[in-house]
This record gives C-alpha cells, sequence and structure tokens, in this order.
C-alpha cells in the first residue's frame, strides 16, 4: 500500500519532525511494537508518526549508505507484524508500504493517531522464564518511545473521548464527497507513489490508503480532514470555515474593500496569501549614498504574514462557525482566529511571543499543511513571524486573547516609513511656501520617499515645474551639506537622484 507522501522527503525530514520518524536498522520486534504503541496514542496529538526498517540513525540522520533489508525477509517481517500487533490492545494495525530506496528494500510503518486510544502493549515478549508479560501503555516524549507513568496514564484516558475534531468520522457525510480529482492532485503534488493508482483505483480505497475514512465497517463516513482538503465546498459541512480579508484605508469605512476565500483549506490560503501579496504588500527601495546595494523594505515582510495566516487555518477549530478574519488598517494588520490558545501558554507567554504549544487542536490539517510546504515544523511558526519582522526592520507583533481564551489575533505593524502622520506628510496640493517651508519639506520628502530625481521631488511637492524657491531651496541644502547628488561627477544626467545626507537638525 503506497503512502500519501513522498518516501524520500520523509526519509530526509523535510516534512515530518524529527520526533515523529524512528529509523530502524532491521526487524526488532519488541522496541518496534512499543513505538508503534506510542504513535497510535498521540498523547500530543502531533498526528502520529513513521517507522522507517531498513535504515539505521546517525546523529538524528538516516545513515548512508543506507542498510536495506533482505528482499527474502519482507514476507516473513510482515506476518510477524501483523502478529504482534495483535498484542495491542485495543487492536491496531498500522499502515504499511514496502518500497525500494537507493537501491535498497525499506518498510515504512504510517502510525496515524487511533481514534481508540489509549493503546497498551506487553512490555516484553513471552520467553521460558516468563510466559506472560505485563501490558503497559507507552507515550512519545520527544524522539523517544517510553513507558507512562501513572499521571501520564490518567492523561491518556481523560484523551480517550477527545479526539481531535479534524480526525473524526464526519455523519452528515458520504465517501462521493471526496473528489477524485482533488486528491489525485494533491498526491500529484507532494510526489507520492501513491498519485498513479489514484488515477484508476476507486475513491474509496485512494481514501483508505490515506487514511480518510473512519468508522465501523457498515458505517464508513469520510474524516473531517478530508471534506475540508478534498471537497469544493468545505463551507457546507462547516459554516464559514474560509478566510475574509477586508482593507480599511479609513477608519470611517470609505474605500474599504472585502474578499472572502473560500473552497479546500489549501486553495483558500493560496489565493489570500496571493492577492495579500499583491494588493496589500507594498515596498519600497531606498539607496544611501555610502552603500552600493539598495535597502529594501515593505509595509509587511511576506513571510510574517504567510506563517501567521497558515498557523490561523492550522489551529483555527472548525467546530466554530465563525471565518478567518485579516483586517488591513493604515498602521497594522490583524489576523483574528477562534478560539484561543490553550492555557499551557500563559499570558507571560503572550507578551513575550514564546508561544509553545504542548497540544495541536487539529493534527491531520497541520500534517497536509507541512506535506504542501505551507506550514513550518513543529513550534517554529512563531521564530519565522519574528525573524521575518526584525529583518525588514518592523517594529515586533503583538499576540492577544482575551481572558476566556474566545479568540486569538496576530498584530503585524506596519512599517514605519509607510505611516503618514500630520508632521510629516507633504502637502500635494499647489500651494505658494517660503524658503524654509520648501527646504523642510524637501526633506521630509527625502526621508520618507529614499532617493529622488529632480522631477520626482517636484511632482511629491505638489509642483508642475521647478521654482524658483524650490532650486534656491536645493542650492542652500546641497551649501548646508544636507542633501547632495547621488553622483556627483555625473551632474546632468537623466537618472541623477537627489539623497539626503543627514537628517536636519535646523528649525526652517
Amino acid at each position: 500500500m503506497a503512502l500519501p507522501i513522498n518516501v524520500s522527503d520523509l526519509i530526509n525530514r523535510r516534512v515530518i519532525e524529527s520526533a515523529r520518524i524512528e529509523y530502524k536498522g532491521d526487524w526488532n520486534p519488541e522496541p518496534i511494537l512499543h513505538s508503534i504503541c506510542a504513535f497510535a496514542n498521540d498523547i500530543d496529538n502531533w498526528g502520529g508518526g513513521y517507522i522507517i526498517i531498513g535504515i539505521d540513525e546517525e546523529n538524528g540522520m538516516p545513515k548512508l549508505p543506507v542498510k536495506g533489508l533482505n528482499k527474502n525477509s519482507i514476507d516473513r517481517i510482515n506476518k510477524e507484524l501483523l502478529q504482534k500487533c495483535n498484542l495491542i490492545e485495543p487492536r491496531y494495525i498500522p499502515i504499511v508500504e514496502q518500497t525500494t530506496y537507493e537501491g535498497k528494500e525499506i518498510i515504512v510503518l504510517w502510525v496515524p493517531g487511533g481514534s481508540d486510544r489509549p493503546y497498551k502493549c506487553p512490555a516484553a515478549f513471552p520467553t521460558e522464564k516468563a510466559a506472560k508479560s505485563e501490558k503497559v501503555y507507552y507515550i512519545r516524549k520527544m524522539s523517544n518511545s517510553i513507558r507512562a507513568n501513572q499521571l501520564e496514564e490518567k492523561e491518556l484516558f481523560m484523551l480517550a473521548n477527545n479526539q481531535p475534531y479534524d480526525d473524526r468520522p464526519n455523519p452528515t457525510a458520504r465517501i462521493e464527497d471526496l473528489k477524485s480529482s482533488l486528491i489525485s492532485e494533491f498526491l500529484y503534488t507532494v510526489n507520492s507513489d501513491l498519485y498513479d493508482r489514484s488515477l484508476s483505483q476507486p475513491i474509496s480505497e485512494t481514501a483508505v490508503s490515506m487514511h480518510l475514512i473512519g468508522g465501523p465497517s457498515e458505517w464508513k463516513r469520510p474524516l473531517n480532514v478530508g471534506l475540508m482538503f478534498f471537497n469544493e465546498r468545505p463551507d457546507d459541512f462547516f459554516p464559514y470555515a474560509r478566510i475574509e480579508v477586508v482593507d480599511k484605508p479609513d477608519p470611517t469605512g470609505i474605500g474599504m474593500t472585502e474578499k472572502i476565500f473560500s473552497g479546500p483549506l489549501d486553495r483558500q490560503l493560496r489565493d489570500a496569501l496571493s492577492y495579500i501579496k499583491n494588493y496589500i504588500i507594498k515596498e519600497k527601495v531606498i539607496k544611501l549614498p555610502d552603500q552600493a546595494e539598495a535597502v529594501r523594505i515593505f509595509n509587511l515582510p511576506y513571510a510574517a504574514v504567510e506563517e501567521s495566516l497558515s498557523n490561523a487555518v492550522y489551529h483555527k477549530s472548525y467546530q466554530i462557525g465563525e471565518p478567518i478574519t485579516v483586517t488591513v488598517t493604515p498602521d497594522r494588520m490583524e489576523i483574528t482566529s477562534l478560539p484561543g490558545p490553550d492555557r499551557t501558554i500563559t499570558n507571560d507567554d503572550l507578551q513575550n511571543r514564546r508561544l509553545i504549544s504542548r497540544r495541536y487542536r487539529n493534527r491531520r490539517i497541520g500534517d497536509f499543511l507541512k506535506e504542501l510546504k505551507l506550514v513550518e515544523g513543529r513550534n517554529t511558526g512563531i521564530p519565522t513571524i519574528l525573524h521575518a519582522m526584525e529583518t525588514n526592520g518592523s517594529d515586533m507583533p503583538l499576540f492577544e486573547t482575551d481572558e476566556d481564551r474566545t479568540y486569538f489575533t496576530v498584530i503585524l505593524p506596519i512599517h514605519k516609513r509607510f505611516l503618514q502622520t500630520e508632521t510629516t506628510t507633504v502637502p500635494k496640493k499647489k500651494q505658494r511656501r517660503n524658503l524654509a517651508e520648501v527646504k523642510k519639506f524637501v526633506v521630509i520628502t527625502l526621508e520618507e520617499n529614499g532617493n529622488l530625481s529632480t522631477s520626482e521631488l517636484v511632482k511629491e511637492l505638489g509642483y508642475t515645474k521647478v521654482t524658483s524657491t524650490l532650486s534656491k531651496a536645493l542650492k542652500e541644502l546641497m551649501d548646508e551639506g544636507t542633501v547632495r547628488y547621488l553622483e556627483p561627477e555625473k551632474i546632468h544626467s537623466r537618472n541623477q537622484k537627489i539623497c539626503l545626507v543627514k537628517t536636519m537638525n535646523k528649525d526652517y
């Protein structure tokens, strides 16, 4: 059975976090069974994990060259695997794929979080001295499968009736609501070996391979995550499962535009990001007199917007009939989703921008977004946002919620270079100004816009031509050393720019 993920990306940890992958050089049933049990228990709602048999681990990465398995042993391993999995209570069988990597045979076990957790298995297999072994619960801690302690066992039982919403069967849907074209498009995008098979086999078989169907055999239904990604209208099943982008240039609402993005979650995310990139994000290029390379700044760095909106799609509750909203005003962008973060993230964490969540709300949505490279790995989103804002020279973002954690808002401040205030805005209409005023507005205009040609400066000041006052103002500013030509040796060049040497401290 082929997996809905590119095996090479999986082995080299390009998509799935390292804590969710185990390498085993050979078939060693006891520790492998413990790891199957631990991944199935999925105590942190990571989405289970993968066990790769036939590859050793070295410093957290696959050891090269790949060891591989003896081809003649594959059938024996599969039979033993089924036999050992029957020892798990309740019964749990992982999804198995036999494949070739770098010319060697390997077996990949996909172990999604189970719907009947908690699971337990023998601590040791029967021997001559011990005919029967105690069955215990195993969980994942970082990159290890360990025996759960008493508190962790209680936590597992508390989670028994709390299966993540995205991983539950939808009672109102039918398997036919999953669209084969969307599934095949996804498999092609992630370069899965399951793609070719999806073009010819019944959609139900493909959905089983992708773990998109749940429920008892007489009542099979698509999982919610399948409807979110592989149905053209997820909002038919999850009201307001969409993204709304509102551009509000004026507090009164004058000139406001609103765009609604719906459809499969990955499509609405891509479409919303494309709209923001093309119509909301602005760039300024500033040439500095003592630097060869120009400085490029943005009102909002795209990487920060992308990560913030992707995280909102990932962590929103689709049981709440409210959209994700993106509101853009002259001084900020606010991205709001419902509900807020869990209480393991304290108010102090929010103020200090330390948002490390132990347990995820949507374990399957995250997997699909990661495979499509639309979100970062576990707990790396906030550092990505902070780095993007810092690199752009923007103020740091703010994270807001209320006491009851009913919402979560990410506030991304607009870069100060794009803010216009009453004290710095240059009047655009033509009017008489004295020499001191013209000198002041020349400096303000260069501060806000960077280097400008004489014609560009004339336009920004609201003139139709170079006036005698402007000409005199430029001469005095150059004599004072406040402004200068960017290329003094080419004063009469058509591309000549006037640049600011230093900010004036004089009261004009």
